[in-house]
């Protein structure tokens, strides 16, 4: 007998993995298609973790981390948005999606209701139709000059009874980044009618005109229903470590601390004293990763520019491309087609929600070399499959 809620039961699997289990098995396949760079950790951030490790920093800790831990991301904080977050506004997690669980988990139940903006991570929408939400996801238009948000469709989603209001700046994967004119905005919405904002900032760092993008924190006040959540993985390459943060309201900090405790009780002490490494040490290898970004983006564009069946959308954040090919409506078939024939592993957009249903995504957080080798399969696939 299938105990099982048959909700979850009947949850499809993210079409991203779907493709992942097509081709990873594959020889010589490139893999463009997760969210993640292609180098490892810097070795100051992994000699500090290595030697706490040694150490014997090996037993449970502070439910919201290392308080060396919380006092770093708190500097980290001041010095790109100026003034102070209270450490009892903090909470360390054991990955950046732990800490979406656990927004989930406090801020919405079965039958209530939240907004999301998408395109975007479909892990988020998850989490929250498992924790019983009723999810109504707007999407951002797209022009030839790139994405915007409706601001008046996100004013009208967010109706009486919802909960929650989600957005991704950077986006994953849109790379869209919210202007301050339009968080005065959704922050004076949200006050004016007991909304939670949930800030996703993942990729804060990773944006090609500024040296970090405008963040909730810079407008916020202590006593807002602000929830801003950030990682270590991305700006600091630091995918397989699972480690994240959360900033919240005043009020949350005994909640933060009871969800963790009863999720994973914390994380692991040794990896957290080379996440302060990383926040305290890591410009230069930030500045050198987005320089590396930036190529990998002026490759594919230059790339996918010449391809006569192929039109990429303006974005000038995060790591991904975002493309469609003439003739494609179905981006999952075209994905697992590319994969088996071709060897170059792309995400379909389908996966990403409204507004990215016809678009390829395409990870360029990698080496010069794979992307413009798999620029040289996928333009010979799309002239056999004219």
């Amino acid at each position: 007998m299938n105990l099982v809620r048959p909700e979850i039961d009947a949850m499809e699997d993210s079409p991203i993995l779907e493709v992942w289990r097509s081709g990873i098995d594959r020889p010589g396949i490139i893999a463009l298609w997760a969210g993640e760079p292609d180098v490892p950790t810097p070795a100051f951030i992994c000699e500090p973790a290595i030697a706490a490790l040694r150490a014997g920093h090996t037993f449970y800790t502070h439910n919201r981390g290392i308080p060396e831990l919380r006092a770093a991301i708190a500097r980290y904080l001041k010095r790109l948005y100026g003034g102070d977050i209270a450490d009892d506004r903090i909470a360390v997690t054991s990955a950046g999606m732990n800490a979406v669980e656990i927004l989930c988990q406090a801020l919405l139940g079965a039958g209530s209701k939240a907004v999301a903006i998408t395109p975007c991570w479909p892990n988020v929408v998850r989490a929250m139709t498992i924790n019983g939400a009723e999810v109504t996801e707007v999407p951002l238009r797209r022009s030839n000059q790139g994405w915007s948000l409706d601001l008046d469709a996100v004013d009208a989603a967010c109706a009486p009874g919802v909960k929650m209001l989600y957005l991704a700046s950077p986006a994953n994967p849109t790379g869209w980044a919210i202007t301050r004119s339009e968080a005065e905005h959704l922050l004076a919405l949200t006050r004016s009618r007991g909304i939670a904002l949930f800030s996703d900032e993942v990729y804060h760092r990773i944006l090609y005109d500024a040296p970090v993008a405008f963040s909730f924190l810079e407008l916020a006040h202590a006593d807002d229903n602000v929830f801003v959540v950030n990682s270590f993985s991305k700006s600091w390459a630091m995918t397989g470590w699972r480690l994240g943060w959360m900033v919240f309201p005043d009020y949350f900090m005994p909640t933060a601390e009871k969800l963790i405790q009863f999720n994973t009780s914390g994380a692991q002490a040794f990896l957290q004293f080379g996440a302060i490494a990383a926040l305290d040490e890591g410009e230069a290898f930030v500045a050198e990763f987005v320089a590396r970004c930036r190529t990998g983006r002026e490759i594919v564009s230059r790339r996918l520019a010449r391809m006569k069946r192929v039109r990429e959308v303006a974005s000038n954040g995060s790591f991904y491309s975002m493309f469609e090919v003439e003739g494609v409506t179905d981006t999952l078939a075209f994905c697992k087609n590319l994969v088996q024939r071709a060897g170059v592993g792309l995400a379909p957009g389908i996966a990403f929600g409204p507004g990215a249903e016809t678009l390829i995504r395409l990870c360029y957080a990698k080496s010069a070399e794979n992307l413009e080798a798999a620029m040289d399969r996928l333009e010979a696939f799309l002239e056999e499959t004219a």
